[in-house]
């Protein structure tokens, strides 16, 4: 009996296969390299239930590297067209601003700092208890509009953190910082007039950077405003202090490993970044005056409002 001839697909197949016990090593590398960002995007997303010892998230990564070990199996007579695919995915990423090598290798640092860390976060979810106070004057005194107030804000995100690279996606909270780091080095604390609640307007507090805690808060605000962040005023009775909007949970174990790695790894060395989560599931960091790092220790824990400026 002739033997048949081997059909294109067979050819195919053939050509794009690798010999053994090579498409064993290249499936276990090929594993790997996609079971990490995958693993991280899950992590991000998922629910932490807080396992002791992140047994959730070491058994989540079990599962998955066993989800993709059986499909590249199943596809391993086309193993290096399942490569190409992958390379040309992260190759895009990287050129387009999309999710890329970069990318990958900052959100698993991100990752695994935060689950080293374990940066003990202040889950308080805010309520506005009581009517704000001078309400519709901070409002007003928040005048990010004000050309001198815009201009200092754009001058103040040149003077710190210019040579970070890359975190692309967190450039405006950076450039935030920044500003928080020019007040925080230049504010001096006076008490406003006595037996009078004195409110100044935020382009007043830029010409001498003076003034008591309602000042700082507006003024801190006003510039976070005037470059787009989203900044709100926390009311404890006796004090006022600003907070800035930093996004979902997965957003601030990447801002937590920021702070405490690249931007202000000696204020925060050996200390908790503090924040609060609203009733959205929101992270709000705390930009108090009293703070050497944003997130510092809250001044203080009674909460009775909050003011959002957005």
């Amino acid at each position: 009996m002739l033997p048949t001839m081997p059909t294109k697909l067979q050819v195919i197949k053939e050509r794009f296969s690798l010999p053994k016990p090579w498409d064993t090593v290249v499936i276990f590398l090929l594993n790997i390299l996609i079971a990490i960002p995958t693993f991280i995007i899950a992590h991000q997303v998922l629910i932490d239930p807080e396992w002791p010892g992140h047994l959730d998230r070491i058994l989540l990564f079990i599962l998955i590297l066993t989800v993709i070990q059986l499909v590249l199996r199943l596809l391993k007579t086309i193993i290096i067209i399942c490569i190409f695919l992958y390379l040309i995915a992260l190759v895009w990423g990287t050129l387009f601003g999309g999710y890329g090598f970069r990318s990958v290798f900052e959100d698993y640092q991100a990752m695994i700092y935060t689950m080293n860390e374990n940066p003990n976060p202040q889950d308080i979810i805010i309520s506005k208890l009581l009517p704000f106070p001078n309400k519709s004057q901070i409002i007003d005194a928040v005048d990010y509009n004000n050309p001198k107030v815009r201009n200092f804000a754009l001058k103040a995100t040149t003077l710190h953190f210019q040579d970070v690279k890359g975190h692309r996606e967190y450039r405006q909270i950076i450039q935030c910082f920044a500003i928080f780091k020019e007040i925080r080095n230049r504010w001096n604390y006076v008490n406003d007039p006595k037996g009078r609640e004195y409110i100044a307007y935020a382009s007043e507090s830029l010409e001498h950077f003076s003034g008591d805690c309602d000042d700082h808060a507006i003024f801190t605000s006003a510039l976070i405003r005037a470059i787009g962040g989203t900044p709100r005023i926390i009311h404890t009775g006796g004090h006022l202090y600003p907070e800035m909007l930093i996004g979902t949970r997965a957003d601030f174990e990447n801002i937590n490993f920021l702070i405490k790695e690249v931007l202000f790894k000696e204020e925060s060395k050996g200390k908790e970044v503090h924040y609060h989560i609203d009733e959205r599931g929101q992270v709000w960091l705390n930009l108090d005056y009293t703070a050497k790092y944003p997130g510092g220790p809250f001044m203080s824990e009674e909460i009775l409002g909050a003011l959002t400026l957005n």
